[in-house]
């Protein structure tokens, strides 16, 4: 149906070449997406050139039958059969254990240097390391390099990044034991966003004849070394040839692979792996899937580099990598991997160390998937990516409280609240990201949807009853359990009840004062008990799952059970860390784990609950639901990791350029140390900022260079009057008075203080600061405070204040 409306005009080009892509039509016996017959496309308002993409014999039978698959099991985690591929010392493949890498960000013509830092990311745990190429003195350096680390007593496989240049990877072929080629510009230049029209299949075909020509020379010269390769394809420097035929999908992704791979296979050599890289990491799963179902169905078994091109730094660029990484490894897929960094490279070595663990762990403990009851999943399409949307909490005319925000569109994030959080009112209200005005919390951008509280203060904690209180008043949820609120009531909170309680009762009776109830899944729930869920109408369900059962495989079951009895309750991700996992481990976790689920669209927030200030867990939730391309709080960099072709401090300018624009929510800014991989690798950035020339930037909107030759020190400044014309600037907030007392740490807003007269202090409602009553009616304004504000508290009685002074307490 698709096809005829498109032969009628009734699709745009774009419309068609996502659903070709994600249905996978297209390929003869040889591959998986080969030229087929020629459309008539109507876009733009004239007629142009398409070729239609048409799936392998064996493909087609596989997805007929039931058993097209990209994964060795749905149900387990098992990693998918390869070959081995040989790169020096050390062997890649299913036979042998995942292997790290990085690449280093010396000039490669610094010959001491380059072998500094291999040496340093060897030590680090680095199995493989990189290095740029980019021409004839970078490739006479390669000699010195491997002759230098060999001498040291290093013999760890170096691996040339070849862009552009055919000649070079021939030379460096006979010293280095690896070339990795990117197939967007090994033969076809510089990325272009021309598009090209091709009449007819014979215009496509020259230029795969051009490839080839270009191409062979190289493979014959790996097959007769015993070199090892990558075909690295990345998503943002995909050919205009392969960008006019099938668009910036996925499917391109994997066809522009392919195109070397054939030319490979056709001169018997079979030393090489495949990526397919991408700085968004739904497209970056979403093509390596595809590239191993493809592979399946043509018996390919070519091992597979994982990687986040462009990652960034700091937490959020280790949880894009684990969104990433960490949900290929959690199906099996992947045998080498980097996690790529704005970083030095021996710190990519941790995190790299961090996702193997967590991957090989899931893989071995078998009784985390065999905890799972048995299930058939048919209700996910991993071709396809369909957000499964939950309903959103209904207001009811007998509601006491507007509960329409507990839960955002967007995705939620629910905070784990202790009474020791409680206790301190205001500092709970900033580390949940609320704004305060006159000591009263409302919600911004980044606020907790929700809390969840597994005690609740008792009757007569007045204080910490207000606090929860003032936030239900501004639409923040409060979640309990529901035995806790049995024995300590609590007005308008949500009351979480076991699914298998609900089950074995026959439905859930509301605690007193609870005005709506979570459902708690544990992931090993039998059958009966899921059908329970068709007769309950819970506000959401929390996925809670128990240790000891795959997190994944558990999700994946309740979610398909969901999906096949059309059940809507939004879904909640809850996961909790004991003491003793550090931060970054944590997020590299959470990332793996409930990232897998966010990326096919399983999902509607999370809550994450440990030993860790609440600030962190919060900034981490809403880290993963924007790696998860779900809920956009800040400003979001793709920030390349820096090699020795960078033209500028990464690290530096990264900084200076989140410090200056950190505050625009809804805006993506790529920065990139050169144009290597074209400015499409910013292909989800609004604006570029690209080192052109030693000292020089240029500066894009979007895929457009609009500014050339920009000293570098005015760079900065000129990028941020850029977003200002496109009218994507706004001015960071004044920091109000409160505020101001609160960076300051002083106690000056004394007009709203609450005091605690049993343990003889009182405290700043702005800032969060206590101090002691004693010291706080030493002046005159904070005598009049605590006058002021004492009445009623207990203890403490205007009346029994005199006057500022050593007497006054």
């Amino acid at each position: 149906p698709g096809l005829q409306a498109l032969q009628k005009g009734a699709m745009t080009r774009h419309t068609v070449v996502l659903a070709a892509a994600l249905a996978l039509l297209g390929c003869h016996q040889v591959g998986a997406f080969s030229v087929g017959p020629s459309l008539g496309l109507k876009a733009g308002g004239r007629v142009r050139s398409m070729t239609a993409l048409r799936m392998s014999d064996r493909s087609k039978s596989m997805l007929k039958d039931g058993d097209l698959k990209y994964c060795e099991d749905v149900y387990q985690t098992k990693r998918r059969p390869t070959r081995t591929v040989t790169a020096g010392p050390v062997k890649i493949g299913s036979e042998h254990p995942i292997a790290l890498q990085t690449m280093t960000t010396s000039m490669t013509s610094d010959v001491q240097g380059s072998i500094d830092e291999i040496m340093r990311c060897a030590d680090a745990g680095a199995q493989l390391v990189r290095l740029t190429v980019q021409g004839n003195r970078e490739a006479e350096a390669c000699y010195k390099i491997k002759e230098g680390c060999l001498k040291k007593g290093y013999d760890t496989p170096l691996v040339a990044d070849i862009h552009f240049a055919p000649k070079i990877a021939m030379m460096v072929a006979e010293c280095f034991d690896k070339i990795r080629i990117n197939p967007g510009n090994f033969a076809d230049g510089r990325k272009s966003f021309k598009e090209i029209n091709y009449e007819n299949p014979a215009d496509y075909q020259a230029e795969l004849d051009y490839i080839e020509e270009t191409f062979t020379p190289l493979v014959l010269k790996c097959k007769e070394e015993g070199r090892a390769m990558r075909i690295g394809t990345n998503h943002g420097s995909l050919s205009a040839r392969t960008l006019s035929y099938y668009g910036d999908t996925p499917a391109g992704m994997v066809e522009s692979a392919f195109e070397f791979a054939r030319i490979c296979r056709k001169h018997d050599y079979h030393n090489f792996l495949f990526s397919m890289k991408a700085s968004n990491p739904k497209v970056m799963v979403a093509a390596y899937r595809l590239l191993a179902a493809e592979m399946y169905a043509l018996e390919w078994d070519y091992p597979l580099h994982l990687g986040v091109t462009e990652a960034g730094e700091g937490e959020d660029g280790r949880m894009k990598s684990a969104i990433g990484i960490g949900s290929l490894l959690q199906d099996g897929l992947g045998d080498t991997i980097r996690v790529s960094l704005t970083e030095d490279p021996w710190y990519e070595l941790e995190p790299c160390k961090q996702l193997k663990a967590i991957a090989d762990s899931q893989r071995e403990n078998k009784v985390w998937s065999q905890a799972v009851p048995t299930w058939r999943e048919d209700t996910r399409n991993f071709k396809t990516f369909t957000k499964r949307e939950g309903q959103l909490p209904l207001q009811e005319e007998s509601d006491p409280i507007d509960i329409r925000n507990v839960l955002n569109r967007d995705g939620s994030v629910i905070s784990a609240v202790t009474l020791e959080h409680l206790a301190k009112p205001d500092v709970m209200y900033r580390d949940l990201g609320c704004k305060t005005a006159v000591g009263m919390p409302f919600k911004d951008l980044a606020t907790s949807d929700s809390i969840f509280l597994r005690k609740l203060p008792a009757a007569h904690a007045k204080a910490e009853r207000l606090a929860l209180k003032r936030l239900q008043e501004v639409g923040t949820g409060v979640l309990v359990p529901a035995e806790e609120l049995e024995a300590n009531p609590l007005d308008n909170a949500i009351a979480v009840v076991d699914l298998r309680k609900a089950a074995a009762d026959g439905g859930v009776t509301l605690p007193k004062g609870a005005i709506r109830y979570a459902i708690r899944c544990e992931g090993d729930e039998s059958d009966a008990e899921l059908e329970a869920l068709k007769g309950l109408k819970p506000l959401m369900l929390l996925y809670n799952i128990k240790e000891g059962v795959s997190r994944i495989h558990a999700s994946r079951r309740l979610t398909n059970f969901l999906k096949t009895h059309s059940l809507d309750a939004p879904v909640i991700h809850h996961i909790q860390f004991a003491e003793g996992v550090n931060k970054d481990e944590l997020v590299l976790k959470v990332g793996s784990e409930i990232g897998c689920s966010l990326v096919d669209g399983d999902g509607d927030g999370v809550l994450i609950e440990g030993t860790y200030p609440l600030d962190f867990l919060r900034t981490t939730s809403f880290g993963l639901l924007q790696g998860s391309r779900m809920r956009n709080i800040k400003t979001e960099y793709v920030s390349c990791p820096s090699c020795g072709r960078t033209l500028f401090d990464l690290q530096t300018v990264t900084a200076q350029i989140a410090e200056a624009t950190g505050h625009l929510p809804g805006v993506t800014i790529a920065v990139m140390g050169c144009i290597v991989n074209g400015p499409g690798e910013m292909a989800d950035a609004d604006f570029g900022y690209v080192g052109g020339a030693p000292g020089k930037i240029d500066l894009y909107v979007g895929k457009e260079v609009v500014r050339k030759a920009i000293p570098s020190e005015r760079a900065c400044d000129e990028l941020i009057e850029l977003i200002k014309e496109n009218d994507r600037w706004v001015d960071k907030e004044v920091v109000e008075e409160e505020e101001a007392a609160a960076a300051e740490g002083c106690l000056r807003v004394w007009m709203y203080i609450t005091v605690q007269a049993a343990s003889g202090s009182c405290g700043c409602l702005a800032c969060g600061k206590w101090t002691s009553i004693k010291d706080m009616c030493n002046t005159q304004r904070g005598f009049d405070a605590v006058a002021r504000n004492s009445g009623g508290g207990g203890g403490v009685k205007a009346g029994m204040l005199s006057a500022p002074g050593e007497g006054a307490e």
